[in-house]
C-alpha cells in the first residue's frame, strides 16, 4: 500500500492507493494556512485515517509522498517556498513518524499529477511522456521510461517557461514571452479582458472584470466573434511549445489536463492538427495529443507512486 497526499493552498487531500496505482480511499482536511506543525499534523491524521478505512496497520505502507507547490528540497523532503501557503523551511521527513517507518518523498505537483496519468491515467502503459497542465499557470511534467525525469537539481519539467515568443508578455517568472504567458486560464482572462477595454464588441461585455476561462469557451460555443478570435489564438500560441516539445523529446503522448483541458475535444482537436503541422514526423510512430483522464485525482496517485 502507498499514500499520496496533495498538498493545495486550500485542502490538503490524501489517498491510499494499491501499487499499480488503484485509488482505494481519499479523504481532505483544510490547508492550516502559515501553521507548519498543524499542517504536518492534520496529514498524518489524514493517513491514518486512511489506514483504519482499509483496516491496515501504518506498518503496511511502503512509502508516503506529498506532491507540493512551490520550491523544495528532495533529498531532506523539506518545502522550502510554499506558494500560496505562507510558510517556508518546511521539512516532512519526521512528520508522520512514530506511526509510520517508511519513506517519505516530496516532489512537484504537476510532476505527480503526470505520474498519475502515465501510471493509471490517460497515458497508462506508456513509457515516454509529457504533461501540461493549464490552470491559473502552465505546469508540466516529464515521465522517461516510466518515471519522472526531474533533472540534476530535481526541478526540471517547467515546461510552461519555454519562451515562445521572444521579447513577448511579461510571465510571473521573470522573463518575457513564456507558453505560460500566453496559454495559462490567466492569459486567456487576460487578452479577453484587453480585447473588452480595446472596444471590442462581445458577449463577453456583461461579465468584463470578472471573466474566466468557461465564460470565453461557452461565449465560441455561441458563434461569438471575439471569443472566437481569441480561442483560435489560444490555440496556436499552445501549439507552437507543444510542437516545441514533440521535436525535443518525440514523446510517446502528450497529456493535457488542468482546468481548460476541460473544453475536451473541442480544444483537443485543433491543438492535434495544428502540433502536427510543425513538428518532424516518422514513418510508423508518432505523439499523441490526449486529455488528462484522472482529473484532481492525477496528484494525489502520482504521489503515492513516488
Amino acid at each position: 500500500m502507498r499514500i499520496g497526499i496533495d498538498l493545495g493552498g486550500t485542502t490538503v487531500k490524501a489517498a491510499l492507493c494499491r501499487e499499480d496505482g488503484a485509488l482505494l480511499h481519499k479523504m481532505s482536511a483544510p490547508t492550516r494556512v502559515g501553521d507548519a506543525d498543524g499542517l504536518r499534523a492534520d496529514m498524518k491524521a489524514l493517513a491514518l485515517a486512511l489506514c483504519e478505512k482499509e483496516a491496515i496497520t501504518p506498518e503496511q505502507v511502503q512509502s508516503i509522498g506529498i506532491g507540493v507547490p512551490g520550491s523544495f528540497d528532495k533529498e531532506t523532503c523539506t518545502l522550502r517556498f510554499g506558494t500560496n501557503l505562507d510558510m517556508n523551511d518546511v521539512c516532512f521527513a519526521q512528520a508522520f513518524q512514530p506511526e509510520f517507518q517508511c519513506a517519505v518523498q516530496l516532489d512537484n505537483d504537476a510532476n505527480c499529477a503526470a505520474l498519475g496519468e502515465a501510471i493509471a491515467g490517460a497515458a497508462k502503459d506508456t513509457g515516454n511522456m509529457l504533461m501540461i497542465t493549464l490552470g491559473t499557470g502552465v505546469g508540466g511534467g516529464i515521465v522517461v521510461d516510466g518515471k519522472l525525469y526531474t533533472g540534476c537539481n530535481g526541478i526540471a519539467g517547467e515546461l510552461g517557461h519555454i519562451v515562445i515568443r521572444q521579447g513577448g508578455e511579461p510571465c510571473n517568472c521573470g522573463r518575457k514571452g513564456c507558453l505560460e504567458a500566453y496559454t495559462s486560464a490567466s492569459a486567456f482572462v487576460r487578452f479577453a479582458e484587453r480585447a473588452l477595454e480595446a472596444g471590442r464588441k462581445s458577449v463577453l461585455e456583461v461579465n468584463r472584470g470578472a471573466l474566466n476561462a468557461k465564460m470565453i469557451c461557452d461565449a465560441v460555443d455561441a458563434g461569438d466573434t471575439l471569443a472566437r478570435e481569441l480561442f483560435e489564438e489560444y490555440c496556436v500560441n499552445l501549439s507552437c511549445g507543444l510542437a516545441n516539445l514533440v521535436n525535443i523529446f518525440q514523446p510517446e503522448c502528450i497529456v493535457i489536463g488542468g482546468g481548460l483541458a476541460g473544453y475536451g475535444e473541442k480544444l483537443i482537436e485543433p491543438l492535434r492538427r495544428l502540433t502536427e503541422a510543425e513538428t518532424f514526423q516518422g514513418a510508423s510512430c508518432n505523439t499523441k495529443i490526449i486529455a488528462a483522464a484522472l482529473g484532481n485525482d492525477a496528484g494525489l496517485i502520482g504521489a503515492a507512486m513516488l
